[in-house]
């Protein structure tokens, strides 16, 4: 087949790799030139997994993987198959922003032909795909919807830094806007995934689209539920890592792990598609709440140990990690920015590190950079992405340390104990 994949990041290029190492021809489009350019010299732009790395430049040496922006991208006419995945995420009032996927539908429309199959792996509010783009193709194209264009939506379900390994573990969930629609779906993708993988079909578009929003709230859900039994644990004198633990020894207890905030374009996000301008829904939004709020807690917490609020005026805080996870040079919507302004409203100094970002990152992010092994002290450390880099880390390169809040619970307390340094955890 002919295939073209809109939207080459982290998800996206991987998704135009796999698809090319099928056998087929990929075109992936793009409007960021960097990426075009660098995908044409047979270099991956993105470093996130090492089968990424070494598949881009044997795949274009083969012909079978070329990439365009819009202005080079006239080849969809002859495209089989158009998978979608531009980004959608809210903006600052937590709406919905349609914005880059309307551009990429109307893009997409003015250059497809009959015959087309054109499937959605964006995550989108219930009704999106049947009620908003499949009509703005069959507007810009001329094509009549299930007639001669097919659309689909089939939810990415997959993590930045595994996508090959979760492409062949989970199930691919399709949902048409018609019968037709959905098994030319699950015919595409029988044949672009690996011999074995599931394909498992669902009776519409926006049964798929909710399956996305029911699996990702869920995880919020989970997380804040930890969140309050980590808040609860703290005004006890328990640990909840050793109380998590002990209940999901039981098989019907799946509990996650408290921290800092989630971050990530995924849990912060998506469920804002399942709850906003839905009153009936109570859960998911409260749970929303009790994430976003954990960096104020973390900052209380800092506050008490250190002598009571106020006491951090001027003085230096680091947060250690960036990213909005450990080990991923992404931050998108990273609780380290909310630790950030916590931290600023109570009148601190905030430094930062991550070693997957250079100081001009962190200083356009509101950080001012930190090395760790300066002499420049800090009072306090809080770490918000749990890296490998960090997992044995010495307190004593951080000049002046008297309190480390392991906001993941990710590192040894004894360590910073033997170095006369206060430990405290989430929770614990």
């Amino acid at each position: 087949m002919r295939i073209a994949v809109v939207g080459l990041g982290h998800i996206g290029l991987p998704l135009a790799v796999q698809y090319a190492s099928r056998g087929h021809e990929v075109v992936g489009v793009d409007i960021d030139e960097r990426i075009v350019n660098a995908i044409n010299h047979g270099v991956s732009p993105h470093e996130d997994e090492q089968a990424l790395i070494d598949r881009v430049p044997e795949l274009y040496a083969a012909g079978r993987l070329r990439a365009a922006t819009w202005a080079g991208a006239d080849r969809l006419s002859e495209s089989d198959a158009v998978v979608v995945i531009v980004p959608v995420v809210v903006d600052d009032e937590r709406q919905v922003a349609f914005g880059p996927i309307d551009a990429a539908t109307r893009d997409i429309a003015a250059r497809i032909g009959p015959g087309t199959l054109v499937v959605y792996e964006t995550t989108l509010p219930v009704g999106t795909t049947r009620g908003r783009l499949a009509p703005m193709l069959a507007a810009g194209s001329g094509l009549e919807l299930d007639r001669d264009l097919f659309v689909a939506f089939s939810p990415e379900r997959v993590l930045v830094g595994r996508v090959f390994e979760d492409l062949r573990r989970y199930p691919k969930i399709v949902g048409g806007t018609s019968p037709a629609s959905t098994e030319r779906a699950v015919a595409f993708y029988h044949s672009v995934l690996d011999p074995g993988t599931e394909v498992r079909a669902v009776a519409s578009a926006e049964a798929a689209e909710m399956t996305k929003l029911a699996e990702t709230t869920y995880r919020d859900v989970n997380i804040a539920y930890a969140n309050e039994l980590a808040r609860f644990a703290d005004s006890h004198g328990l640990d909840v890592t050793e109380v998590i633990d002990a209940a999901n020894s039981q098989p019907y207890s799946h509990i996650h792990q408290p921290g800092v905030g989630v971050g990530g374009h995924c849990i912060p996000v998506y469920p804002h598609f399942l709850f906003n301008g839905e009153e009936d829904l109570r859960i998911p939004p409260l749970s929303r709440a009790i994430n976003e709020d954990m960096a104020r807690f973390a900052v209380e917490l800092i506050e008490r140990r250190v002598g009571g609020r106020g006491e951090l005026a001027g003085q230096p805080i680091l947060v250690l990690g960036i990213a909005y996870r450990g080990d991923v040079r992404e931050d998108a919507f990273s609780s380290a920015f909310r630790l950030r302004g916590e931290l600023l409203a109570a009148g601190a100094r905030v430094l930062g590190h991550d070693p997957y970002f250079d100081d001009e990152h962190l200083r356009a992010r509101g950080f001012e950079p930190y090395r760790i092994g300066s002499p420049t002290p800090v009072r306090a450390a809080i770490l918000q992405a749990a890296h490998a880099e960090y997992r044995d880390l010495d307190p004593r390169e951080l000049a002046g340390l008297e309190l480390f809040v392991d906001g993941r619970n990710a590192l040894d307390r004894s360590r910073f104990e033997r170095a006369g340094v206060t430990y405290a955890g989430i929770g614990r």
